[in-house]
C-alpha cells in the first residue's frame, strides 16, 4: 500500500492564491454561473464548504473525510444553475490547476511500482486526498494505469490514520495483515494508522513529511532518507 503526496508525487498547492479563485470565478462565469469578484466567490464556497463538512450522526468524526465535489456543484446551484457531475469535476480541476504551483513523481517512481508488480506483488493507492483533485492528477502523472488498486480518502469517507481505511484495502486485496506493508511520509497516518490495523509500515522521509516527524521512525520496519525507491525495492524483494 502507497500514500500518494510526498510518498510517490511532490506537490506544492496554495489555495489561498488570489489567482487561482479569480480563474475559477472566470470558469463559472462563462459556464453561466456568475460571481461579481474572487472574493465573493470564496465567501460562497466557504459557506457551502463548512455545511458539506459537517459530519454525520453516524460517522466517527475523528476518521470522517468529506467529498468536496458537492461544494463545487453548489457554486453552480447558489446562481440558479443545475451542473452535472462533469461540470462540476471540471470546476474543481480548473481551480486545482490554478493552485497548484508544482506537481511532479519522485524520480524512479513509475519504474519502481513496475518493479513491484513483476515481481508479483500488488501496488495499492491507499491516500488522503481528494478525489476531483487526485484522480486528474492521477492520470497526468500517468499513474492511473500503474497502480492495481486506488483507494482515495473522499471517495471512501473516512481517512487515514483510522484502521478502517487500512481494512478496507486489505478487505479488498483479499490478504492478511501480516502479507502487507505500508509505505507513506507522514508517521502518524501512514506508520502509526497501519499498525493500527495491523500492517508494518515503511517510512519515506520526504521534503513534505511534516514537520515534526523524525528523521526516522522507530515505529516503521524501515526508514529511508528520501524517495529512495531502490532501498524500498531491494527491502521488499530481499
Amino acid at each position: 500500500m502507497f500514500d500518494l503526496y510526498g510518498t510517490l508525487v511532490d506537490i506544492r498547492t496554495d489555495e489561498e492564491s488570489e489567482e487561482a479563485w479569480e480563474e475559477l470565478r472566470r470558469f463559472l462565469d462563462d459556464a453561466g454561473a456568475h460571481y461579481d469578484n474572487a472574493t465573493q466567490l470564496r465567501d460562497r464556497f466557504m459557506g457551502a464548504r463548512a455545511l458539506a463538512t459537517a459530519v454525520p450522526a453516524n460517522r466517527d468524526p475523528e476518521w470522517f473525510e468529506p467529498d468536496l465535489l458537492p461544494v463545487y456543484r453548489a457554486m453552480f446551484s447558489l446562481r440558479g444553475m443545475r451542473a452535472g457531475e462533469r461540470l462540476s469535476r471540471e470546476a474543481a480541476w480548473v481551480f486545482r490547476r490554478a493552485s497548484t504551483r508544482l506537481i511532479w513523481l519522485y524520480p524512479g517512481a513509475l519504474d519502481m511500482l513496475a518493479a513491484l508488480k513483476d515481481a508479483g506483488l500488488r501496488v495499492v493507492l491507499v491516500s488522503n486526498a481528494q478525489s476531483c483533485y487526485t484522480r486528474p492528477e492521477l492520470e497526468l502523472l500517468g499513474l492511473d494505469k500503474a497502480l492495481d488498486r486506488i483507494m482515495i480518502s473522499s471517495e471512501e469517507g473516512v481517512k487515514k490514520p483510522g484502521a478502517e481505511f487500512f481494512r478496507r484495502a486489505l478487505e479488498r486485496e483479499g490478504v492478511e495483515p501480516e502479507r502487507a506493508v505500508m509505505v507513506g511520509n507522514d508517521e502518524q497516518c501512514d506508520i502509526l494508522g497501519a499498525r493500527s490495523a495491523g500492517v508494518d509500515g515503511i517510512y519515506l522521509r520526504t521534503g513534505i513529511s511534516p514537520y515534526s516527524d523524525p528523521m526516522e521512525s522507530k515505529k516503521a520496519v524501515l526508514s529511508l532518507k528520501g524517495a529512495d525507491y531502490e532501498g524500498l525495492v531491494s527491502y521488499l524483494l530481499s
